[in-house]
């Protein structure tokens, strides 16, 4: 029997509600398989560590998630925290910036029983986690931002040749998996050094893979082809700002950003995360849409699998994963979607036919 330390946040706003749910699907799928358990461990994140350490992230949660395989990160509300806390990175950005996960990997499918807007759509986006354009990040210690004058900011968007390579392997080994084509997105045709030295190390990359057919399209071309044909697309790899837009994106074309999923990772460890927010409007409300952390916590499971070479990890997976695709193919479906059913009534529907 292998055991897997998980960290469990549950976060602000949907967070504790959606994260449950998720936890509760992970147990049905997990008591299905033999020869695998998970040993859960609730850490303080957000509004509930502010309350008890006075840091939305403490250390006291770093150093526990020092000494777990992965965890779940629910959604947190920084938007809302007091004013002293808000010059800080806030909780995921501090985490990727502290764990050094570069690798924040996206993925957009269409589902049965799911309106959308793209067609039999299934890619996924590798986007740089580290550095780029995102100021609060980019820097070894401090926020890339300059305020010059009272009238003149200026930002930093940074690089570096190891960041980009070890993105574009990642991006290049999961297209090996899948159907063998990668596409790079830029604006190195005005960002001529930055984005253009991305681009360049991108093709490199790609050079050492040569079953993979590569394109690469400018930024702003690539949110329309997404619009007008995703199902043309397979692994997307991008910088940081890109990737975080084009993936909202992508989510709403398949369905619903509810839907979307993700998990943020480096050689070692992976992070669970909902690409939404804390929607701390339907808080407490029972409506919220748990299928995105649902499905994140699918994807560190399949990293788990492949990490450490486990096929029962990889059942649970795809128990979990059969479970909430054949709820919803089956019509059962939480609001947003079109249906009626609350959070607890969907979860308990996608645990009732993993049992069975």
């Amino acid at each position: 029997m292998t055991t897997y330390r998980i960290g469990v946040l549950y976060g602000d706003g949907i967070g504790p509600e959606i994260t449950k749910a998720a936890l509760e699907v992970l147990k049905a799928a997990a008591s299905q398989v033999d020869g695998v358990q998970f040993d859960l461990h609730e850490l303080p994140m957000g509004w509930e560590a502010i309350e008890k350490y006075g840091d939305p992230i403490p250390q006291v949660t770093k150093d526990a998630l020092k000494e777990t395989h992965g965890w779940i990160m629910g959604p947190h509300d920084s938007a809302a925290y007091p004013p002293e806390f808000k010059v800080n990175r806030n909780p995921s950005g501090e985490l990727r910036h502290y764990f050094d996960l570069y690798a924040n990997i996206r993925p957009a499918k269409t589902m049965e029983g799911v309106p959308s807007i793209a067609e039999q759509a299934d890619l996924v986006i590798f986007r740089e986690n580290t550095e780029g354009y995102y100021c609060d990040r980019n820097m070894y210690v401090g926020a890339g931002e300059w305020h010059i004058t009272p009238d003149v900011v200026v930002s930093a968007g940074v690089f570096t040749r190891k960041a980009i390579e070890r993105i574009a392997h990642a991006a290049f080994k999961l297209a090996m998996r899948r159907r063998k084509k990668v596409t790079i997105v830029h604006k190195a045709n005005v960002i001529k050094l930055g984005s253009g030295l991305f681009l360049n190390v991108c093709r490199e990359v790609g050079k050492q893979y040569p079953e993979v057919r590569v394109d690469d399209f400018h930024i702003d071309a690539m949110a329309a082809h997404l619009v007008r044909r995703a199902n043309f697309f397979d692994v997307i790899v991008t910088e940081n700002m890109f990737g975080d837009i084009l993936s909202d994106l992508a989510g709403e074309l398949v369905g619903s950003l509810g839907l979307a999923p993700s998990i943020n990772t480096n050689d070692d460890q992976a992070m669970a995360q909902a690409a939404h927010g804390s929607a701390p409007d339907i808080a407490g409300k029972n409506v919220a849409n748990p299928i995105g952390i649902m499905m994140s916590t699918v994807m560190l499971l399949d990293w788990l699998a492949a990490r450490y070479d486990d096929k029962h990890v990889q059942q649970v997976a795809r128990t979990m994963e059969n479970g909430i695709y054949t709820t919803v193919a089956e019509g059962v479906k939480t609001k947003d979607l079109g249906g009626s059913a609350l959070t607890t009534e969907f979860t308990r529907a996608i645990v009732e036919r993993i049992q069975r």
